[in-house]
């Protein structure tokens, strides 16, 4: 078989603003889709019902796909926030979020769906007040995951540059897939969550490889650039492999869960790839060679 090999890079050929420059303007682009979604919704990133509050209901209609969800929207007074099909035959989710403060009685969904002739096959619902505190505590979980991270790399580094190299290339992993998530209409929820929370993690592991081999190896700059990269890149890439046959398995078997969390690291991992070695390089030869000079 043969052995995956990570090709040389002649940094040489760019200088630090044209390797700063994507990754920035990637970066920019992702905060003002953001910004744009806050101003247009109320919410930076479109939320699932575990933080809204609603009702998810499971049933089983007898009736051709292009009709099925027709019928789904008549048989309910409630306008339902998502309709979607999972592969047992003629089963749909319908989703009903509490956006505006009230909730959804799962007691009425429950009847309505009895009236129209649907087969119930799971009812679950969450209360907006438990809905808002989940979401308190699941955003403030990842805020002190990020805070606790930049603490622990400016004690590793004890220096500037190369410690806010890091924390801004996992600031950027961790937006770029936010502002994908508008795009793609992915739901902020308990399992996204978690998937920004791997994303701190990875970004700092091939960071943080890659600043130990430039300040702490012996070495030229780029022999030790090359060296961290032949680890990191192959580590990424694998886990973005793994990632990618995940989500197109579960979105094969109708698993909206795993399918989410998977897109999100697939498009947090490739950006980390983009921050590592084209934003964090960049300052990291300039600390090298012009911010140690000074």
């Amino acid at each position: 078989m043969a052995e995956f090999t990570v090709p040389e890079v002649d940094y040489t050929r760019y200088t630090n603003r044209q390797l700063a420059a994507v990754p920035l303007a990637v970066l920019v682009v992702a905060l003002l889709v953001i910004a744009g979604w806050y101003v247009a919704t109320g919410a930076p990133v479109n939320q699932g019902i575990e933080f809204t509050g609603g009702t998810e209901i499971q049933v089983a209609v007898d009736a051709p796909p292009a009709q099925a969800e027709q019928q789904i929207r008549q048989a309910f007074t409630a306008e339902p926030e998502s309709i979607r099909s999972v592969p047992t035959e003629n089963t749909y989710i319908v989703t009903f979020q509490s956006n505006d403060g009230s909730s959804v009685n799962p007691s009425e969904l429950e009847r309505q769906a009895e009236q129209a002739g649907f087969e119930i096959r799971a009812i679950s619902s969450v209360s907006p007040s438990f809905g808002g505190d989940t979401q308190t505590l699941a955003l403030g979980g990842v805020v002190a995951a990020f805070l606790g991270m930049s603490l622990l790399v400016f004690a590793m580094f004890r220096t500037f540059v190369p410690s806010i190299a890091v924390v801004i290339s996992a600031f950027s992993d961790i937006v770029i897939p936010l502002a994908l998530m508008n795009v793609l209409g992915i739901e902020l929820s308990l399992g996204t969550v978690a998937a920004l929370l791997m994303l701190i993690g990875y970004s700092v592991d091939s960071d943080i490889l890659l600043n130990n081999h430039v300040l702490r190896r012996s070495g030229d700059f780029y022999e030790s650039t090359y060296r961290a990269m032949r680890t990191g890149v192959t580590m990424t890439l694998t886990s973005i492999a793994a990632m990618i046959v995940m989500t197109v398995t579960a979105t094969i078997f109708g698993i909206q869960l795993l399918a989410a969390i998977g897109t999100v690291l697939v498009f947090g991992l490739s950006a980390d790839l983009m921050n590592t070695y084209m934003l964090n390089l960049s300052l990291l030869r300039w600390y090298k060679y012009e911010g140690v000079a000074r």
